[in-house]
């Protein structure tokens, strides 16, 4: 236990997590906490878990990485990177033929070109609504009274599905409320609402084009209902890690590696 370790803190608007990482590269141990109303102690309490799951002290760790909406907040964070350069190096690390990928986060969504080494070469967002998002999910799975984790497997057993018009958030809670009163069932809209989201995010993905093995990342990764419906269009499997939400935080603690290498003489 003597071996220095790194980690990286995501913070993002719904979740937050935090990584461990050896000298190999080896995830020790992470840990995934909703992040509420504070993100500095989210970051803390998400840290201190990680921590304790791999027994390692605070002091081992040499170097500490913040990624996400608040990194800047991170007192404890020795360098602070965007969450675009983390996801794309995390998604690179485990899956070295990623060329593109695909994030849908609570807040936001982002697609990546990535180059070797997992460079970022290119990227678009949207982060100004959250339209499409894993929070416009969690609203409509409340309205529709099934779990987050129901929605993938619902929607696969869906026989059809029911357009929804609108990706706004306040405009297809109240469709979706319209679309149960008239008795459609509900992993149809359910199949219905994962398709809107695909098409939201459909159109930044041919801004950015499809280079090399797509790979997704965030929350909505575990959603297998939009997962097959981005494969049926891209017309080939997406590379999902079991656990896509520790992707930003794995390549914050790969970046607080090469940072505290470097500096080291």
């Amino acid at each position: 236990m003597n071996s220095p370790y790194f980690a990286g803190v995501d913070v993002g608007s719904l979740s937050t997590e935090a990584m461990i990482l050896d000298t190999t590269d080896e995830p020790v141990s992470y840990s995934i906490i909703q992040t509420g109303a504070n993100s500095i102690d989210a970051a803390s309490e998400s840290f201190e878990k990680a921590l304790a799951k791999s027994g390692v002290s605070q002091d081992q760790v040499k170097s500490i990485v913040a990624t996400g909406y608040g990194r800047i907040s991170i007192p404890f964070a020795d360098k602070r990177v965007t969450e675009i350069s983390c996801h794309a190096l995390g998604a690179y690390h485990l899956f070295p033929d990623t060329g593109t990928v695909i994030d849908i986060g609570g807040q936001d969504s982002k697609v990546i070109r990535v180059g070797d080494g997992g460079k970022v070469l290119d990227f678009t967002m949207n982060d100004k609504c959250a339209a499409g998002t894993g929070r416009f999910l969690e609203v409509m799975a409340d309205k529709l009274q099934v779990s987050l984790n129901e929605m993938g497997p619902l929607s696969l057993k869906a026989g059809g599905e029911v357009s929804i018009s609108s990706i706004c958030t306040v405009f297809a809670e109240s469709e979706v409320v319209s679309l149960v009163a008239q008795n459609h069932p509900k992993n149809e809209v359910i199949r219905g609402l994962h398709r809107a989201v695909v098409n939201r995010v459909w159109s930044m993905i041919k801004s950015i084009g499809v280079h090399g093995a797509v790979t997704m990342s965030g929350g909505v990764a575990k959603n297998s209902g939009v997962v097959g419906l981005i494969e049926e269009r891209l017309g080939k499997p997406i590379h999902v890690h079991p656990e896509p939400q520790i992707i930003g935080a794995l390549g914050a603690a790969l970046l607080a590696k090469k940072n505290f290498l470097r500096a080291s003489p």
